[in-house]
């Protein structure tokens, strides 16, 4: 079993940032691939980025790949994701998430692929 906690989320303005965390523990070991996943108002959860903990392979939603870093530290077990340059569009709840592998079977953006997930955090974005 595998539990994933994210934080960093909150309220800023259009041009900010913020970084995202995601602490994962449990069976983590079987879960290499943690992803970032977002779901604003009325629309579908889609695929932000992703990242291999294990090589440090990285994949980005095309539409934001300037905008976003994603980054991991196995010593502290958790994975970040930078936004910069942050829009009213982006605003949404974001959600990590980790399945055993980003290349193999679906394809890294794929949230039906993910067999763990976290809460989420709120990000919301004003003009």
């Amino acid at each position: 079993q595998v539990q994933l906690v994210e934080s960093g989320g909150g309220s800023v303005q259009a041009g900010g940032y913020l970084t995202l965390s995601c602490v994962t523990s449990g069976s983590i070991f079987s879960s290499v691939c943690v992803g970032w996943f977002r779901q604003g108002p009325g629309k579908e959860r889609e695929g932000v980025a992703a990242i291999d903990s294990e090589e440090g392979r990285t994949w980005y939603m095309y539409s934001m790949e300037d905008r976003l870093t994603i980054s991991h530290d196995n010593a502290k077990n958790t994975v970040y994701l930078q936004m910069n340059s942050l829009k009213p569009e982006d605003t949404a709840t974001y959600y990590c998430a980790a399945r055993g592998s980003c290349v193999s079977g679906d394809w890294w953006g794929a949230r039906t692929a993910y067999l763990y997930w976290g809460q989420g955090t709120q990000v919301t974005v004003s003009s």
